[in-house]
């Protein structure tokens, strides 16, 4: 914890930090998140309407990004809506409305 005091110019301690940060996340009832391509994605086909073909086509193309080391210099949204993309296109639907 050196950083965040560092960072406070030693205005806070790091107990101060630590019990803070417990109060937070305390107060949020330790629902947190990142904001993961799946996340994007269950939003992304809600907003395109898909049916069921295009959702697990979606996700079968979101998984496979999983095992590119390479993709991981794109966002999770851009992934997820590449996956869509692609879904959509397999299925015969536009690229995008």
């Amino acid at each position: 914890l050196r950083g965040p005091v560092y960072i406070c110019d030693s205005a806070y301690t790091k107990t101060e930090i630590l019990n803070m940060e417990e109060t937070v996340l305390k107060a949020l009832k330790y629902q947190i998140t990142i904001p993961s391509a799946h996340a994007f994605l269950v939003r992304y086909l809600k907003a395109a309407h898909a049916d069921k073909k295009m959702v697990q086509l979606s996700c079968y193309f979101l998984d496979g990004t999983l095992q590119s080391y390479n993709l991981l210099r794109y966002l999770p949204s851009e992934l997820a809506a590449a996956s869509v993309l692609l879904a959509r296109r397999v299925v015969g639907r536009n690229s995008w409305s």
